[in-house]
């Protein structure tokens, strides 16, 4: 957690990290150790519930199903950072595949079917996902671009997120804001947004760390960790992480 090494010219060159590196390491290794015990939880739960079918000739096995339903919900904390806007950014397609599969489709079929009905009105979250999400104008697109970039930072990927998308109606912000490094997003659940009324805090969300958060670098030396470990379950953990993180595994 305090040393990374880097191959250059078929060198490994030995690399101290800064104290900031080096929680920022640690952040990394917990977060994926996380998502590597969950995956493992569900491979465990795949396991027990399949089955060999009987009577059959070959070794043709049948799986159950386990469905969890997420009943989701917005955050707005006194401080929102990468993390928050990534929550958020969930729930509203949540939202939105709520919004077709119930009203939409729905609405459709009773159309075709020729059923006498009234339209329900519902407030449609799409200029919010077009915000977030849309390729080269949406607020995860300009992020994945300026990380792709050098010399790139939180304040520059602030700057250029205000030129693109300020005078979208979902975005919020103002010069005070700007100059903090920080931007407002109308949700559908409502706004995380600064209030110079009733202020006790900033609410909005913070661009510190978004370049980092969003590279989501894992050190190669925390997996050796896991895998250099006694236990068979952190070995294993550390088998996940090897392969997750190898370029051959890489969309």
């Amino acid at each position: 957690l305090c040393t990374s090494h880097i191959e250059v010219a078929g060198e490994v060159l030995r690399k101290v990290l800064s104290r900031d590196q080096a929680a920022k390491a640690l952040e990394a290794f917990m977060m994926a150790t996380y998502g590597a015990l969950f995956r493992y939880i569900v491979d465990q739960i795949n396991s027990s519930i399949t089955f060999e079918k009987p009577g059959s000739v070959t070794s043709v096995s049948s799986s159950s199903a386990i469905r969890i339903l997420d009943i989701f919900g917005f955050e707005s904390f006194a401080v929102n950072s990468f993390e928050q806007l990534c929550i958020n950014y969930c729930n509203e397609t949540l939202q939105s595949q709520f919004n077709q599969y119930v009203f939409k489709l729905e609405q459709q079929e009773y159309e075709r079917e020729g059923i006498e009905w009234s339209f329900i009105d519902f407030p449609d979250n799409q200029e919010v996902l077009d915000l977030i999400e849309k390729k080269r104008t949406g607020i995860i697109s300009i992020l994945d671009e300026q990380c792709r970039l050098t010399k790139c930072t939180d304040q520059s990927f602030v700057a250029k997120t205000y030129e693109i998308c300020a005078d979208h109606p979902r975005f919020i912000g103002s010069d005070r804001s700007k100059a903090l490094g920080c931007f407002s997003v109308q949700h559908y659940a409502g706004p995380v947004e600064y209030n110079s009324v009733h202020y006790a805090g900033p609410v909005e969300y913070n661009s510190e760390s978004f370049l980092a958060k969003n590279k989501d670098e894992l050190p190669k030396e925390t997996t050796d960790l896991l895998l250099s470990s006694s236990r068979p379950l952190l070995q294993d953990l550390g088998e996940m992480l090897s392969v997750s993180s190898s370029p051959s595994s890489a969309p």
